[in-house]
């Protein structure tokens, strides 16, 4: 996304500036939130940490400067003048058409989320949940949430594997839950017992893909979020329309197509 914005901003002739907090956590975003936005920029575009907690931060900030929401969203977006983000309810039903080619026959199925209070994971555990309960094949053990952190995913890998013997597919719904959901499955010794889909693909979701503890990943298109996102906050800095609402698209990623122009088009880049 960072390149996007940083490719976009280039080509309109505009200053930009990236900055984030080391962890995905609202309460070390706000203060990044509150230093920028008291220099009052053009505008500010923010992948907001949690729907609830950002929503006053931005509502000051949206006082003083042009806010776009990119890939997250806040409880009422209509502070923003543009909001752009990947269709996370239809990259979870996608995610659940995944596993249903990965395993027929059916069977128990985990979810690995963040955290509740983020609006694309959210979104992704509910197109996922509203598909797989169409589904009488298949038999949903819940969601758990590894607060963005793979240790804890592998963990609860390990846990519900007990609980579970006979569990068949995760569903991951970001990078770190796939990528602790990868190594607590290979740490159990169920590499090829349990198929894994992951939402995201990062280098190390290409490494497990290839090395066969990923089946499947859900690639947003996160450059085109960036780009977009810049394009959006020039047109409202020069007083120009605005779309008030982007949806991009996502891919399904998989051995069998990882080295394709398609599949590797929707690799993510680990610097621009």
């Amino acid at each position: 996304m960072e390149c996007g914005v940083r490719a976009a901003a280039e080509e309109l002739g505009v200053d930009v500036s990236v900055q984030g907090p080391q962890k995905w956590d609202p309460a070390l975003q706000q203060p990044i939130l509150s230093s920028v936005s008291a220099n009052q920029p053009d505008a500010i575009l923010i992948a907001p940490n949690d729907v609830s907690a950002l929503q006053r931060p931005l509502e000051e900030a949206a006082q003083n400067s042009d806010i776009v929401l990119v890939d997250t969203t806040i409880e009422d977006p209509s502070i923003a003048v543009s909001e752009i983000a990947s269709d996370n309810e239809g990259g979870g039903a996608a995610a659940f058409e995944a596993i249903k080619e990965l395993v027929p026959d059916g069977g128990q199925v985990l979810v690995i989320d963040n955290q509740p209070g983020i609006s694309t994971s959210d979104a992704r555990v509910k197109g996922f949940e509203e598909a797989i309960a169409e589904d009488p094949n298949f038999e949903y053990v819940g969601v758990q949430y590894a607060k963005n952190q793979p240790a804890e995913a592998a963990n609860i890998v390990t846990s519900t594997l007990q609980r579970y013997p006979d569990l068949k597919a995760i569903f991951a719904t970001n990078i770190f839950s796939a990528e602790g959901a990868a190594t607590g499955i290979e740490q159990a010794g169920a590499t090829g017992e349990v198929q894994v889909v992951g939402f995201d693909a990062g280098p190390a979701q290409v490494e497990a893909l290839q090395d066969g503890t990923l089946q499947a990943i859900i690639a947003q298109q996160p450059y085109d979020i960036g780009y977009q996102g810049v394009q959006q906050a020039v047109a409202a800095a020069n007083g120009e329309p605005t779309e008030s609402k982007i949806q991009t698209g996502f891919s399904i990623v998989t051995k069998e197509n990882l080295e394709s122009e398609e599949g590797q088009a929707a690799l993510y880049a680990s610097e621009c």
